[in-house]
């Protein structure tokens, strides 16, 4: 069920992301490292409040920004 529930949320991100990759005109403009940078401090800071482990959380987001950033590059190449 938990699984699901994961597919279901990356199903509402990727809509979100095709949203959004349909505003970027270049495609320089689909890595933004200062984002990133804050993204995943936030999720840190996050993680240690609900006593998760950084590490986890970390590797995780790292992981799903790569995918969806790879994702955008693909599509754009289809614009």
């Amino acid at each position: 069920k938990l699984d699901n529930k994961l597919l279901d949320i990356i199903k509402k991100r990727s809509i979100l992301v095709d949203k959004i990759v349909k505003n970027k005109k270049f495609k320089k403009d689909i890595v933004d490292k200062k984002r990133i940078s804050v993204i995943l401090k936030n999720i840190s800071r996050k993680s240690k409040k609900k006593k998760i482990d950084p590490k986890i959380t970390q590797t995780i987001w790292k992981s799903m920004i790569k995918a969806f950033i790879d994702y955008e590059y693909r599509f754009f190449k289809k614009k």
